[in-house]
C-alpha cells in the first residue's frame, strides 16, 4: 500500500470544508479521507496556511512550488513522488494507488429494515 500525502493550497481551515459555502470538491475528499481511515488507511494532508514548513522541508514539494507557483496546488505524493497536481485525486485514483474500494455513500444500519421496507 502506498503512502498518500496531499499538501493543500492556503485555506481558512485544515480540510477547507468551512465558511459560508463549501466546495463540493473538498467536501468530497474529506470524506473519502474519513472512509479510508476508518479501514485503518492514513493520508496525511499539509496545509500551506497552518503548516508552512511541511512545503520547505519536503524535498518535492518546495522545487515544485519553486518552478511552479502556488497554483500548482493541491499535490498529492504517492510514497514520495508527485502523483497528481493542481486538483485532487478522483475516488478512482485513491481506489487504484491503495488497492481499496473508495464508498462515500453512508452505510445502512442494520435493524428491522429489509429491502420491503421497515417493521
Amino acid at each position: 500500500m502506498k503512502n498518500i500525502e496531499i499538501f493543500d493550497p492556503a485555506m481558512c481551515c485544515s480540510t477547507g470544508v468551512c465558511g459560508p459555502s463549501i466546495d463540493p470538491e473538498l467536501l468530497r475528499v474529506a470524506t473519502v479521507i474519513n472512509s479510508l481511515k476508518e479501514k485503518g488507511i492514513i493520508i496525511k494532508r499539509h496545509g500551506l496556511s497552518s503548516e508552512p514548513q511541511d512545503f520547505i522541508s519536503n524535498k518535492v514539494i518546495s522545487e515544485i512550488l519553486q518552478k511552479e507557483g502556488a497554483d500548482i496546488l493541491p499535490v498529492t505524493l504517492a510514497d514520495g513522488e508527485i502523483v497528481k497536481t493542481k486538483s485532487y485525486p478522483t475516488n478512482e485514483e485513491f481506489s487504484e494507488w491503495l488497492g481499496v474500494e473508495i464508498s462515500t455513500k453512508p452505510q445502512k444500519k442494520s435493524g428491522c429494515c429489509g429491502p420491503k421496507g421497515c417493521c
